[in-house]
């Protein structure tokens, strides 16, 4: 088994600030007043899915996890600092509720996952077809902010679910630990799969090479999970992951074989393929269905999640793929060598 190193589970640094908003809110994190943090005209003036608003998101967030070394815990219920993530969380969601208006509904949606077109294109096909060790290097790299802590976001929704949904969720969730063994837990396997690539696997470590767009789809599952109000939009959300993850999978595990990767890189994308497949019956029948038969006025907001998941996938998937197709880096900084 790889062996990982010592600060996995550390807690990372607060990362850079990418302008105004996001450094009064570092400053703020980092021993500053309720002073140093931004104005409300501040982040109105912010880009909804830029740099700046993102990662200003991502440092109130991450309080809701496993924090940042030398950021005291009482930051999290902070009156001023939760003030200011209320604004930043309404110009994210106003941009995606604009942008997601028109949206097909529940079934429609699910269905439209379901479809592989003939001829598809994007990160993992180009993975599997001609992607080289750099390539996969990125991608994990990049996927690393949100996978590192794999399921977590999901799981505020379960104290929201009743019934089925709840007894669907959680069994689908414990798949996700590791069905109660720490060393098969699926961020577990993530942090051997970069460790086999030669990444450094510690928690929060590539957060600043990260760019806006990994930012807002990895804030996203924040945005739904913390807000009762947006169990609907989670319960999408999760459908999204679990439903497209299969195919996905299998493409960057066939990937991860004719490059070399690794035993770790190849079964952490093998177990998804297997695991995901099951799981997505379960989440469509069972979550969904499960949740809809209970609070059928959720509807809307189902459909919302799906939307929004998939805008800012597909946003990310872009910005990638318009790297790579120039020979160029997808990162903010390039990655250390092996």
């Amino acid at each position: 088994m790889t062996l990982l190193t010592p600060d996995v589970a550390a807690q990372p640094e607060a990362p850079e600030a990418r302008g105004e908003v996001s450094r009064g809110v570092r400053n703020r994190l980092l021993g500053g007043g309720p002073g140093d943090l931004p104005r409300a005209a501040d982040i109105a003036r912010c880009s909804p899915y830029g740099e700046d608003l993102q990662l200003a998101l991502h440092l109130c967030y991450e309080l809701c996890y496993r924090g940042f070394a030398g950021v005291p815990d009482t930051l999290e219920w902070d009156p001023d600092l939760l003030r200011v993530r209320a604004l930043l969380e309404h110009r994210f969601e106003s941009a995606l509720r604009h942008d997601c208006r028109h949206r097909p509904n529940v079934d429609e949606a699910l269905a439209a996952l379901l479809m592989e077109p003939v001829d598809g294109t994007g990160v993992s096909h180009f993975l599997m077809s001609s992607g080289e060790s750099w390539h996969l290097r990125e991608y994990v790299a990049l996927r690393s902010v949100h996978q590192l802590r794999e399921a977590d976001p999901h799981l505020w929704v379960v104290p929201r679910l009743r019934g089925r949904a709840k007894a669907a969720m959680v069994a689908v969730e414990y798949d996700e630990y590791g069905c109660g063994r720490a060393e098969r837990m699926h961020s577990r396997l993530y942090a051997e799969l970069m460790a086999d690539l030669g990444l450094d696997p510690a928690y929060g470590r590539h957060v600043d090479m990260a760019g806006a767009e990994v930012l807002a789809a990895s804030n996203l599952m924040s945005l739904f999970g913390l807000h009762r109000r947006l169990r609907g939009a989670l319960v999408g959300h999760f459908a999204v992951l679990e439903t497209t993850s299969p195919p996905a999978a299998s493409r960057i595990a066939a990937a991860m074989r004719r490059t070399g990767a690794g035993p770790a890189a190849e079964r952490y994308y093998e177990e998804h393929v297997e695991a995901d497949a099951v799981h997505e019956q379960l989440v469509r029948r069972e979550v969904v269905g499960g949740l809809l038969d209970d609070e059928p006025d959720l509807a809307p907001d189902v459909a919302f999640g799906i939307a929004a998941t998939c805008l800012l996938e597909d946003r990310l998937g872009d910005r990638v793929m318009d790297a790579w197709s120039r020979g160029e880096s997808a990162l903010r900084a390039p990655l250390p060598r092996p």
